[in-house]
């Protein structure tokens, strides 16, 4: 679902592998494994590829019930938060996807069990095979979750279940004065805009670990004129003072940016635009290829709260990962 265009694109997949997220059981996956869900590369067709229980298929499938009830699997959130909609991706599952889906949630430290309570995020609806099916959640997207149980009625197969929200930085889990990664998307930070993302996306930059390869990043287009740079807007996991930087340009040999600025903001409600009153953090800074770049005392404002910060690259390229660690602030 490279670049897919959806009505999230400023929300994370929480339950991406890449943040943690594992598929924990099914009542059944006969044809194709539970574990396909999330994938996260878009599905696929191999035309005359079968397996010794069927056709192949690139998601979880069922075998077709014959008794009463339906089938179901049990995620665990690669992060903990709120959830504001879903894409059941039915894609390939044309004769054989589900009539219809819910999806149940709940809290838990501990592995789901028989007494589990869960919460209804989604009724029982109808969804469309081979497609796309967008579901906004529409009530309690402030509440905290970290499993999700997909219902499928009666049986069938879907492709993959992506789930479109924002992590919650766990701040009990926090040691006193403990510097943390206010640019991670485990923690909470989420891209909001930015100039263009033609080759990877834009939530890449914000993901755990180092890249794994040139695709694993945010990169643009070679741009032939027009604006002098290209920029990345990203909410802050919780306001805080910047104090460290990290830029990586791993795997980006031929097409990293020749440098970049960082400049913040204090906008705790209302709009962010490119426009806004940003103030300075890191004057432009020259960049190299396949490289870590560290920045501390380059960083101005440290005693500043903020609230997002903006990453402009010049004139353009990719960056793998950046890392903003400095210290959130209480918002009472």
């Amino acid at each position: 679902m490279k670049n897919e265009v959806h009505p999230y694109t400023q929300w994370v997949d929480l339950a991406s592998r890449q943040l943690g997220g594992q598929v924990l059981q099914s009542s059944d996956d006969f044809f194709a494994e539970m574990e396909n869900l999330i994938k996260p590369e878009a599905p696929v067709f191999i035309d005359g590829k079968y397996t010794d229980r069927g056709k192949w298929m690139d998601g979880w499938e069922s075998r077709r019930k014959r008794e009463e009830g339906h089938d179901w699997a049990i995620l665990r959130l690669g992060a903990a938060g709120n959830i504001v909609g879903f894409n059941v991706c039915t894609r390939f599952f044309a004769g054989n996807a589900p009539k219809q889906i819910s999806i149940e949630a709940c809290y838990s430290a501990e592995t789901p069990n028989a007494d589990t309570e869960w919460t209804m995020l989604i009724e029982q609806l109808d969804v469309q095979p081979d497609s796309d099916n967008f579901i906004d959640v529409g009530h309690g997207t402030d509440s905290i979750w970290s499993h999700l149980r997909l219902n499928i009625f009666p049986d069938g197969g879907v492709a993959r279940l992506r789930v479109y929200g924002k992590a919650v930085l766990n701040k009990d889990w926090l040691l006193p004065n403990e510097p943390v990664d206010l640019a991670a998307v485990s923690n909470g930070a989420r891209p909001l805009m930015c100039s263009d993302m033609f080759f990877s996306s834009m939530n890449n930059l914000l993901m755990p670990g180092r890249g794994v390869n040139m695709g694993d990043g945010w990169e643009t287009k070679r741009r032939r004129g027009g604006r002098e740079t290209d920029w990345i807007i990203i909410a802050l996991a919780a306001p805080g003072t910047l104090h460290k930087v990290c830029v990586d340009t791993a795997y980006f040999k031929g097409n990293f940016p020749h440098s970049f600025t960082l400049d913040a903001l204090y906008m705790p409600s209302g709009e962010v635009h490119p426009d806004s009153a940003w103030q300075p953090v890191i004057e432009r800074q020259l960049l190299s290829a396949d490289s870590e770049h560290f920045y501390r005392n380059e960083v101005i404002n440290t005693e500043q709260v903020f609230t997002h910060i903006r990453l402009s690259i010049y004139p353009d390229g990719g960056v793998s990962r950046l890392r903003v660690i400095g210290y959130p602030v209480s918002e009472e």
